[in-house]
């Protein structure tokens, strides 16, 4: 093999990890989102169902309102647990990139990938 040969493989090695740090980057910042919307949704229902029960409006409406309260509820532990899937998924590809591969870790993919781990990490504490 030829030394422009082995310049070319090891190029698209790269690629093919930058790639991978994009897609997996793009999943934790994707969920992050989606686990603070079911949060917010979750008060939201929760504030319209307590607001329902003052207003004296039917039971039936009450209760069924209150099902969808509690099913946005339900989502908030599945989303952690996905987030938390993804998380460790990002670390462990970056975790593979030799700490002498500076020419990756200048690249504004993995610059992406640490900033949205610190972002999440920061709002789960």
């Amino acid at each position: 093999m030829a030394d422009g040969d082995t310049a070319a493989v090891a190029a698209s090695v790269d690629k093919e990890l930058l790639k991978s740090v994009k897609i997996k980057s793009g999943v934790v910042k994707r969920l992050h989102k989606e686990g603070q919307y079911y949060v917010k949704e979750a008060e939201k229902l929760q504030s319209k169902v307590e607001q329902m029960k003052v207003d004296g409006v039917n039971e039936h409406d009450v209760r069924k309102q209150q099902e969808v309260a509690d099913e946005s509820q339900a989502m908030i532990p599945d989303s952690k647990r996905r987030l938390k899937t993804a998380v460790e998924d990002l670390r462990n590809v970056l975790s593979g990139i030799s700490d002498h591969d500076q020419v990756t870790k200048e690249t504004s993919e993995y610059k992406a990938a640490i900033e949205i781990l610190d972002t999440v990490t920061s709002s789960a504490e």
